[in-house]
């Protein structure tokens, strides 16, 4: 399984590799921003990915509905510190498929993906 991980921060992008490698998930890519990940976006298609809210240049919020034009079922979990129940709405109308706060631990991130992933794999069954 490919992800890819959005977010501007070296350090948050390496904890979450290293929270991804304790849940099995070797092949992770980055990004540093909604920018750079829509051009990863054009040379391959990962299976999954955590996006961050704030970053420079593109935000996640509009990276993703950026992807959503064009890739409706791409599983999406939203990584951000921004907790508020208003992000949160704007993010499921925006398309991302879960939500999670940072900080979060190993268990909880693996919730959300293994959530996530199996609403999207129950989505793609005739």
């Amino acid at each position: 399984m490919n992800i890819l991980l959005v977010d501007d921060s070296r350090t948050i992008r390496n904890i979450q590799k290293n929270v991804l490698k304790e849940l099995g998930y070797e092949n992770v890519w980055e990004a540093e921003d909604g920018v750079q990940a829509l051009a990863r976006l054009k040379e391959e298609i990962p299976d999954l990915m955590l996006v961050d809210w704030n970053m420079p240049n593109m935000d996640g919020i509009t990276l993703i509905r950026e992807v959503r034009k064009t890739n409706k079922s791409l599983p999406i979990i939203m990584c951000t510190t921004e907790s508020e129940k208003s992000r949160v709405l704007e993010a499921v109308k925006a398309g991302v498929n879960n939500y999670i706060v940072k900080p979060f631990t190993v268990e909880s991130l693996g919730e959300k993906i293994n959530a996530t992933l199996a609403k999207a794999a129950a989505g793609s069954t005739p």
